[in-house]
């Protein structure tokens, strides 16, 4: 299988619209890499970048090594998975997964027929070659899509939002068929995505992009846990953030003064007093308290922050929301800020009206520029 990489690439379309700003990335070979970030934020054109569909304005791109920059999208070696499936409606299932290897022209009548088996036993729809895509669900032409992009072997997989258009259970189940099948043949796999949890769960690595550039690229628990800026921290996931000023650095830990209560978190890229800062805190990171005065040494959000770094928020729950295996709270705190924390399902069986008190640790806090 081969890598991909990105040096620089920059598009800018006729009107002096610049879609993408001088991206740089590296895609191992065998790798799932998830493009995400809201809808106009230059993740498709990246794609289509790679893909050949579009030329960039500056930067190069390269495919196995080899500079594609300017090749057009045959020559590239590339299969590509759309949002609306393109499957051809006048042609059997065998016919559309067979059309790129007779494009080729590389392939007898006899291995045509093997690949396109081998493709259908992939792809778990043994037997309905013979179907027309309209004979069959969203979910069974979606993963008829996929055997024909996968069937002429290319070096590089490449998925434009293939999931959007199904609901919610069926996408949840081609999560998990698409990912077993890039890891079984161990294809190098560029995936775009504005869905955030689609990207935690089935990439190895995130590039999260907005206005045109890699805001953060990581691991998919990295940059949920430790996100690099604001942006990241908001889109990726809920996030309870507060802005605020730091105080002072001791031992490792910043205090910020964010109005309505004083946090700590762990100090970082050179952080010192005076200066604007935002603190994360993600809603599972929170922990319910019998009371706030009945833990002794930890203070509340309107006395600061001890020594141990924890502080307790006191308050309402105003809003409570079952989501499966976790139940969403909302809480109003008695500074009349809005907070959300998240807990497993049947721990918890508080509900609104109910008066209660939410702890955080300074470790589970996480700084980012203002």
């Amino acid at each position: 299988m081969s890598g991909i990489s990105l040096a620089g690439v920059q598009k800018r379309y006729p009107g002096g619209v610049l879609a993408v700003k001088g991206v740089d990335i590296d895609i191992e070979s065998g790798e799932f890499v998830t493009l995400v970030g809201p809808s106009g934020c230059g993740k498709t054109t990246t794609l289509r970048t790679i893909a050949g569909f579009e030329t960039p304005t500056d930067g190069s791109v390269h495919i196995d090594g080899n500079e594609v920059t300017d090749a057009p999208p045959y020559e590239r070696d590339t299969g590509m998975v759309f949002q609306d499936f393109a499957l051809f409606p006048h042609m059997t299932i065998h016919e559309n997964i067979a059309y790129g290897m007779e494009a080729d022209g590389d392939y007898t009548t006899e291995e045509i027929d093997a690949r396109v088996e081998e493709m259908l036993d992939l792809v778990e729809l043994p037997g309905v070659g013979d179907r027309m895509p309209d004979q069959l669900s969203g979910g069974q032409q979606q993963r008829i899509a996929l055997a024909r992009a996968l069937a002429p072997q290319p070096k590089a997989l490449l998925l434009d939002e293939p999931l959007a258009s199904l609901d919610k259970q069926l996408r949840e189940q081609m999560q998990v068929e698409l990912r077993r099948i890039q890891q079984e043949i161990g294809i190098t796999t560029v995936f775009v995505t504005h869905n955030q949890e689609e990207a935690l769960t089935m990439s190895d690595r995130l590039a999260v992009m907005n206005d045109g550039q890699f805001e953060q690229v990581g691991p998919p628990e990295e940059v949920y846990n430790d996100p690099d800026s604001r942006f990241v921290a908001d889109f990726l996931g809920t996030a309870n953030i507060f802005d605020g000023t730091v105080s002072a650095v001791e031992n490792g830990y910043a205090l910020v003064d964010c109005g309505d209560v004083s946090l700590q978190a762990a100090a970082q890229n050179g952080v010192s007093a005076g200066d604007d800062t935002s603190v994360v805190i993600r809603p599972e990171r929170f922990r319910f308290e019998d009371s706030a005065a009945s833990n002794a040494g930890v203070a509340s959000a309107d006395g600061g922050t001890n020594a141990g770094g924890t502080t307790v928020f006191e308050g309402e729950i105003t809003f409570k929301r079952h989501l499966g295996s976790s139940v969403e709270f909302h809480l109003e705190t008695d500074s009349g800020r809005e907070i959300t924390v998240v807990r497993r399902s049947g721990m918890d069986k508080r509900g609104p009206g109910d008066r209660v008190a939410v702890s955080v640790a300074a470790d589970d806090c996480r700084l980012v520029e203002a």
